[in-house]
């Protein structure tokens, strides 16, 4: 019985309704990827607020270094139940529910008197956040026709570079509580979309809610679409998965699952451990020799003080230069994140995801080495003139690199490779060591710096290099396939 049911579905024809994108699509990506703003509006709220909080509440250095990294302790916490409230409730309740803590956690920073409330209300968005990251490009990948699954699913990646860029140039032009009060904008915007935007229909139909599941299918693909055959597989999929009770964590640990969770965490270290951190990080260790470590979380701070230094050094007029940099800085952070960010939303369902993520990987790597030698070259004394062109260049390369492929792709592929049955462990497994790679990096990065600056950077250009044989070796195409497709191939291909 078993081996007939696999037969059936290797067999299958999964191709889903050839029908064009909709209005009803559309929208419920849009409402969907009101999370990823909201992701990125977090993550860039600490580094323009930094001063205001300092002044108003007395913080030292040491204080506000806990209020910027206790975000990824909640995210962490938040992944590792992310699977499990998405099963439960649907995908669209997490988002509902997430939104709901994130806003409470805004309340209580906006309303804080001491470090002890912004601590908490900085955990409970991490904790928003880490679900967030999870459910919301399960939910559009589960929504969307295979033909234009990439390009709508790596459109959260633009909008968390959207949230990141408004919200440092909105901190620039207000304090830091009325930053609180506008972060909570998209949480409610996003609240109140969810009730426009129906369920996942996967999660549905693995939920045996069939009239539903064709209703809401239906109304995705247009009311003239012919959804008859793409229904057919996913109820024919979902019936011949769901008896295989199998979702645990102990039960990821079977040769049948482990081609598909190499994959889905491999690119997650690869994204967190190949120096994105590690540039965010490297501007406040220079810094540190004027007393004020700061917490850059975003890239348009890390390019702003960047670019300060390079035009200070060669200007020799850093009175005179320090407005024009910032405003410099920030332009030219949001025009390569965004820029480079709308280049992969353009071409991931064209060139596919393994070239992007390739390319993408060998800019990272390209960009760390630059970096990397001019450090090298300051420690020998050598090229003084060159080494702030040198910074600038790596640190350009890698962030547009970065975005273009391996900021998102990973979450999509992550979103495309795991059976229904596994999908709650697996799903929270992979998020969680994105968060743990990106606190492990936090937390060693000034070790690591003090003991070698360029070797530091050295390193990270060389597990960029690995990266790039990982993906050329492991990583499959998933472009223009059937979710069900998909995973079907990964789990049988061990077998």
């Amino acid at each position: 019985m078993e081996e007939g049911a696999r037969t059936t579905t290797r067999t299958a024809l999964l191709s889903e309704s050839s029908s064009t994108t909709t209005l009803n699509l559309v929208l419920s990506t849009l409402v969907a990827t009101c999370g990823s703003y909201t992701f990125g509006n977090a993550v860039g709220y600490s580094s323009p607020a930094e001063s205001g909080i300092e002044d108003d509440l007395g913080l030292n250095t040491a204080e506000y270094s806990i209020f910027g990294s206790i975000l990824t302790i909640g995210a962490m916490l938040g992944a590792v139940f992310s699977g499990k409230i998405a099963d439960l409730i649907g995908r669209r309740g997490a988002m509902g529910v997430s939104e709901i803590v994130c806003i409470l956690g805004w309340l209580a920073i906006l309303f804080s008197k001491d470090a002890w409330w912004l601590d908490i209300g900085r955990f409970l968005v991490g904790c928003g956040i880490g679900v967030l990251s999870y459910v919301v490009p399960v939910y559009i990948a589960e929504i969307t026709p295979k033909n234009v699954r990439g390009t709508f699913t790596s459109f959260s990646q633009l909008m968390i570079g959207f949230g990141q860029a408004l919200t440092f140039l909105t901190g620039s032009l207000v304090n830091w509580r009325t930053l609180a009060l506008i972060g909570i904008i998209p949480c409610l915007v996003h609240l109140l979309g969810l009730f426009l935007v129906p369920e996942s229909p996967r999660w549905l139909a693995k939920c045996g809610r069939i009239k539903e599941f064709e209703a809401v299918l239906q109304f995705l693909r247009g009311e003239n679409a012919d959804i008859s055959q793409e229904a057919a597989d996913i109820i024919e999929y979902t019936e011949n998965i769901q008896w295989i009770s199998e979702d645990g964590i102990l039960y990821l640990f079977q040769r049948k699952y482990a081609y598909s969770i190499l994959v889905g965490v491999g690119l997650m270290v690869f994204q967190q451990l190949g120096g994105l951190n590690g540039f965010t990080f490297y501007t406040s260790v220079i810094f540190e020799s004027a007393g004020k470590l700061r917490d850059y979380s975003n890239y348009s701070c890390l390019i702003e003080r960047i670019i300060s230094i390079i035009i200070e050094k060669g200007r020799h007029n850093s009175c005179c230069m320090t407005g024009f940099s910032s405003k410099l800085g920030t332009i030219a952070a949001a025009v390569v994140q965004i820029l480079m960010t709308v280049l992969g939303v353009l071409f991931i369902d064209k060139c596919g995801r393994r070239p992007l993520l390739l390319i993408s990987v060998a800019g990272t790597c390209l960009g760390c080495f630059l970096t990397g030698l001019s450090f090298f070259l300051q420690d020998l004394q050598s090229g003084k003139e060159l080494i702030p062109i040198l910074v600038l260049i790596g640190v350009l390369v890698f962030l547009g690199s970065f975005q273009l492929g391996l900021a998102g792709i990973p979450w999509i592929i992550m979103s495309e490779i795991f059976p229904i049955n596994i999908m709650v462990s697996a799903g929270s497994l992979v998020t969680f060591v994105s968060w743990v790679g990106a606190w492990i990096i936090a937390v060693t990065f000034n070790f690591s710096f003090g003991w070698s600056t360029a070797g530091t950077f050295f390193i990270f250009a060389g597990i960029c290099g690995v990266g790039i044989l990982f993906i050329a070796k492991l990583v499959p195409e998933t472009k223009g396939r059937a979710l069900e497709e998909i995973q079907i191939s990964i789990t049988h291909s061990l077998q």
